[in-house]
């Protein structure tokens, strides 16, 4: 449905992200991969959804110059919010057991901002959702972290693996987004691109 009306553009979606590309596909939209690197530094200034606002419009910089009239370039970052601080992604298996560590018997925000860049405008939305752990073993942890790898995923741990199956309790907002897009968010901007 929503592809159809967006067939006089071009869907650019620039995240190598395997879960990203999947919720795209399961929307039903037609798109490319484009990737290009950027350095992911954010002033110290930022808070919450400040950092991951900053950080998607960041990663559609490298494209600005290429882009074309009718292409919706799609950018965006995700990071966990704990004890007034963001956890990216972890540096080794000591950063994730740390970072999940510190997550454990407590709840913690996940945070995704998207950023939609055209030609002729930016705008960036963001949903925030409260994540609830139980309190982890050290032993469940670390044989989270070695069977899974969790390297690539903001907080160390991914909802949908099995860190997320026995230990969340408790999740208050959109589970999509903790898996990395918010989709309804991605879908309503998307309309109104089509109607503004």
């Amino acid at each position: 449905m929503l592809n159809e009306k967006l067939k006089n553009f071009r869907l650019i979606l620039a995240s190598g992200s395997p879960r990203r590309q999947q919720f795209f596909k399961e929307l039903g939209l037609d798109f490319e991969v484009i990737l290009k690197p950027i350095d992911e530094v954010f002033p110290e200034h930022l808070t919450h959804f400040e950092i991951s606002d900053y950080l998607a419009e960041l990663k559609a910089l490298p494209f600005k110059d290429d882009l074309k009239w009718n292409d919706i370039l799609i950018t965006s970052d995700t990071i966990v919010w704990h004890n007034n601080r963001a956890l990216g992604k972890p540096k080794d298996a000591d950063d994730a057991f740390n970072m999940i560590k510190s997550l454990s018997n407590s709840t913690h925000e996940v945070i995704t901002s998207v950023s939609f860049t055209t030609t002729k405008k930016q705008i960036t939305v963001n949903a925030v959702t409260k994540v609830t752990f139980k309190e982890l073993t050290d032993e469940e942890i670390t044989h989270y972290i070695s069977t899974c790898k969790p390297f690539d995923k903001a907080g160390a741990y991914g909802i949908q693996e099995w860190i997320g199956q026995i230990g969340i309790t408790q999740i208050e907002g959109s589970y999509f987004n903790v898996v990395g897009l918010p989709t309804h968010l991605v879908y309503q901007t998307l309309l109104t691109f089509i109607s503004s």
